[in-house]
């Protein structure tokens, strides 16, 4: 059965929605819970058969976990096709700093097993880049039907598309913009991690109360790196919606 969350802002208006979503037949769900990489779906074209083309940005720590991501996709009974995109470095380095490293993937696949189609038939109009990690999809979506029923329509899409759908965050559209919350949906699962323990030691208080290297010892990882993830982290954060 579907999970509907507290929502975290009002109601005034349009409500905005993120769904965290695991349905059969998707290589992107199989593929990032079979490496340590995750994916942000960008926008999808027709193509002239039954197959959709979809431009994807992968994300990892290391190099190698993108190569073995690849691999996977290719590998997929799911996939028709996988093309790595020429960097554009001119162009992307300031926005496609999702991960450590990245790459950007044009996949070719049967739209029957995406579930685009069947949130819109259920009200649910995709509002923004979906993030796949860990065998779980996140898609902020806009429902166009209202509240009320909210709870019948998902798991009613649940039963139809054989799924499990958890409601992770429920706010106004009004309120969405501008709330950091909304942004982290752009963050990675490392620098969500990182930046949320920053937080939660008051690292962006004044006068702090933890270091960067006191952060680094707890997450078991080196201080540059922690450098790296907030500042990335804090990138998107501030650039993002301005």
């Amino acid at each position: 059965m579907s999970k509907v969350g507290t929502p975290s802002g009002g109601f005034a208006g349009t409500t905005r929605l993120t769904l965290k979503i695991r349905h059969p037949d998707c290589w992107t769900l199989e593929v990032t819970e079979q490496t340590n990489a995750g994916i942000v779906a960008h926008t999808v074209y027709n193509t002239p058969g039954n197959t959709v083309k979809g431009h994807f940005t992968v994300y990892a720590d290391r190099i190698e976990d993108i190569d073995e991501f690849i691999q996977a996709a290719r590998s997929s009974r799911l996939t028709d096709s996988v093309s790595e995109l020429s960097p554009r470095h001119e162009f992307d380095k300031d926005t496609s700093n999702i991960g450590n490293t990245t790459r950007e993937l044009v996949v070719e696949y049967d739209p029957a097993n995406s579930m685009t189609d069947l949130l819109l038939a259920h009200g649910f109009v995709h509002d923004a880049p979906v993030r796949v990690d860990n065998g779980w999809e996140y898609w902020p979506v806009i429902d166009t039907e209202g509240r009320e029923q909210l709870k019948e329509r998902i798991d009613a899409l649940e039963t139809e598309a054989d799924a499990e759908i958890i409601v992770t965050k429920v706010t106004s559209v009004v309120d969405a913009k501008n709330h950091v919350k909304h942004r982290q949906d752009r963050l990675s699962n490392r620098q969500r991690e990182v930046f949320e323990l920053a937080c939660k030691h008051n690292y962006y208080g004044w006068p702090r109360e933890t270091t960067t290297r006191e952060l680094a010892e707890e997450l078991g990882i080196s201080k540059t790196t922690v450098l790296e993830h907030l500042r990335k982290a804090e990138a998107k954060l501030l650039d993002q919606y301005q």
